[in-house]
């Protein structure tokens, strides 16, 4: 009886590979946005019928929300994992690119999310909680290391990078991000500022030498 009753309970494993499917063909189809984000784009893409889709997902909001917070779930074990690389600028730099993805995601969405946040305050606390614990322990690992400026903070990251990617909106915005994303991690590495100060004192000295 309790065999049966755990068989009950327990999700078939081909349900459980059809709702990993749906969720990941969601993922890139809010991603890419525009006209083609729609439900049967994604169970398309996911090689399921509609109705499957909808037997895991009954609602678009439940399908947006179930990617979202599988994409914030991801990023947080992400995170985990790059603790142990070696350099710790480039894995803060590895998770900030990983997160202008899930970002294009969530733009793919924002309307759907907006009332789903709207409704869920607990989803919003969830989000931000983990991304910023998840920000926070590689950006300890940088500052410990001495690699970092200490004057930055995990929001403050998070905010930049987020601003970032809501000032684009053209195709290929991404790419573009990425580049800057680039140039504001190195601003705020204290070697980079420092090899700066030092180009910029040569000249000057050099100068004085001509002069006398």
């Amino acid at each position: 009886m309790d065999d049966h009753a755990d068989q009950i309970r327990k999700p078939r494993a081909d349900a459980v590979r059809n709702r990993e499917r749906v969720l990941e063909a969601a993922k890139v189809v809010f991603n890419a946005g525009g006209p083609e984000a729609s439900l049967e784009a994604v169970a398309k893409r996911a090689g399921v019928g509609i109705g499957t889709l909808y037997r895991h997902f009954p609602t678009r909001e439940d399908l947006y929300e179930a990617v979202y917070r599988r994409e914030v779930g991801q990023l947080s074990e992400f995170a985990e994992r790059l603790r142990s690389a070696k350099d710790p600028v480039d894995a803060l730099r590895r998770w900030l690119s990983s997160t202008v993805e899930f970002i294009a995601t969530k733009k793919g969405m924002s309307a759907a999310l907006a009332l789903t946040f709207q409704s869920s305050s607990e989803l919003a606390a969830f989000s931000m909680d983990r991304l910023t614990k998840a920000i926070g322990s590689l950006l300890d690992r940088a500052l410990a290391a001495g690699e970092m400026r200490a004057d930055i903070s995990p929001e403050d990251l998070l905010r930049a990078l987020i601003g970032m990617c809501y000032m684009h909106d053209q195709p290929g915005w991404q790419a573009s991000v990425l580049r800057m994303l680039d140039v504001f991690v190195d601003g705020l590495r204290v070697q980079a500022g420092s090899q700066a100060k030092s180009r910029a004192a040569k000249p000057a000295k050099r100068s004085a030498k001509r002069k006398r």
